[in-house]
């Protein structure tokens, strides 16, 4: 089987071909980063998601961004309440809202919205954290405020046991587990308080709105997935960092099959969060091995979740070998494509690993061809953010 067999150009005729040919509908499609801040593959993004939004029943779109943040962006595409450069800067995290793609992406959607009666979505899956993390003092008040007495305690016992929200976004924490407070007297009493405020949810249910019942499940998972991660910050054992990454894949995992009940969505994340193998990754002397928000999300909506991963060919100066799977891609005509990646598992044979000089980028793995449902394979990146 020639190459040119397993794909065709990356447009709107292909991206309905390619869900044609899944066994479901996916609830969830991931599209992968295979480097984040590339212009190219933001813009082929945008156009993905709206041939979606118009032609395939879609009206949902997630990114591996702070999902309190995403309120800020979801309110904004709905009332238009704030400015676009605020929203820009209060909506994302991981200064993803530095992103031309990102910016264009949150104005379509808002005009979009202003014409339509059925509204889209916007959605941050990702917990406010980095490798330290967020005070969870806004996900925990925002619950408290939503719910009615009788209560685990009032507010202002809230505040005092929260204390100064930078002890707990502490970034010294994240290679120092002595630096973290989380698993402090006060920090273990916020947690029974979190779990006992998530039970009460349930039994008010019935007087919330679906919106107010929405924010606050989310507030709710947020609020206790902290906890439990400042938890293992403060941990000193060589469990710590293993810990803390799986615990991030599935605070991950947790909100997107939130957002897969809103109906289908596109989620746009770094190929690791979305893959379906086991992430295995050097850090600090070790190597962490973990299973990622895609392939716990999986386990739950089986065939109802599709993973494209991206590829690049030549990204800056830095170009392919031929016997790499991205090298053998580059031969194809198309500048954008979009290939069958279990058919091309089985047409080229033991392709080599490619090594990229690009820190920031992560080179398909050829022996996990086969769990990868597709491929956006861009045969060049230019307009690449320099990282680090």
């Amino acid at each position: 089987m020639d190459i040119k067999d397993t794909a065709r150009p990356l447009n709107g005729t292909g991206v309905s071909a390619f869900l044609r040919s899944l066994p479901a509908t996916p609830l969830l499609l991931g599209l992968g980063e295979a480097r984040h801040f590339v212009g190219e593959l933001g813009e082929s993004r945008n156009e993905i998601f709206r041939h979606l939004v118009e032609h395939e029943g879609y009206r949902s779109f997630a990114i591996e961004s702070d999902c309190l943040m995403g309120l800020v962006v979801d309110d904004y595409i709905a009332t238009g309440a704030g400015t676009l450069d605020d929203v820009m800067e209060r909506g994302f995290s991981h200064g993803f809202g530095a992103s031309p793609a990102n910016r264009e992406l949150v104005s379509w959607m808002r005009a979009y919205n202003q014409e339509h009666d059925e509204k889209l979505r916007f959605f941050g899956f990702d917990g406010p954290l980095e490798y330290w993390a967020a005070s969870p003092r806004q996900a925990l008040t925002a619950l408290h405020a939503l719910l009615d007495g009788p209560l685990p305690c009032t507010m202002e016992t809230l505040d005092a046991l929260l204390g100064p929200d930078d002890r707990w976004s502490n970034e010294a924490t994240a290679m120092d587990p002595s630096q973290s407070i989380g698993q402090s007297a006060d920090a273990q009493r916020l947690r029974l308080i979190a779990d006992d405020l998530v039970a009460l949810l349930d039994t008010q249910a019935p007087r919330l709105s679906a919106e107010d019942r929405e924010r606050a499940a989310l507030y709710g998972r947020t609020a206790t997935g902290l906890l439990r991660y400042h938890y293992w910050l403060a941990d000193a054992s060589p469990a710590r960092w293993p810990r803390l990454s799986a615990l991030r894949g599935a605070m991950m995992a947790a909100n997107l099959r939130a957002i897969a009940e809103q109906g289908p969505a596109l989620v746009f994340a770094s190929n690791l969060h979305l893959q379906r193998n086991k992430t295995f990754m050097s850090f600090g002397g070790q190597t962490l091995e973990w299973w990622s928000a895609g392939a716990i999300a999986e386990t739950h909506l089986g065939d109802r979740y599709a993973f494209l991963a991206s590829a690049l060919g030549r990204v800056g100066d830095d170009t392919p070998s031929p016997d790499t799977v991205e090298g053998l891609l580059s031969t194809l005509p198309w500048d954008h494509s979009l290939i069958d990646a279990r058919r091309l598992a089985e047409a080229v044979t033991k392709p080599a690993p490619r090594t990229s000089h690009d820190f920031a980028y992560f080179p398909l793995d050829p022996a996990q061809l086969h769990m990868i449902d597709g491929i956006v394979f861009l045969k060049q990146a230019v307009r690449l953010k320099k990282l680090g």
